[in-house]
């Protein structure tokens, strides 16, 4: 089972904030990397299916959180990949 959060009246995936939380706040820049996207992508990987909460999540994260364009880019290209795999 998923522990959600909530966050100004919205659910999001525990998991997935705490790690955009830890990732961000380790005494680096405060961007996440493409080290961090992966992690992100593999904790959403983790249960086979890109859920809706998963989803809104990551928008969640990419609105608030900072991101590298080679984190983005890679991050958004795995998600890409691993849907057209699915199919």
């Amino acid at each position: 089972m998923t522990t959600t959060i909530t966050i100004d009246d919205k659910t999001y995936h525990a998991q997935l904030i705490e790690a955009a939380d830890r990732l961000t706040k380790s005494g680096r820049d405060g961007r996440i990397s493409k080290d961090d996207a992966m992690e992100l992508y593999h904790i959403i990987r983790e249960n086979e299916v890109y859920t809706d909460l998963e989803k809104a999540t990551i928008a969640y994260i990419r609105k608030n959180y900072k991101w590298t364009k080679a984190a983005d880019y890679l991050f958004r290209t795995q998600i890409r990949r691993w849907a057209t795999s699915k199919r």
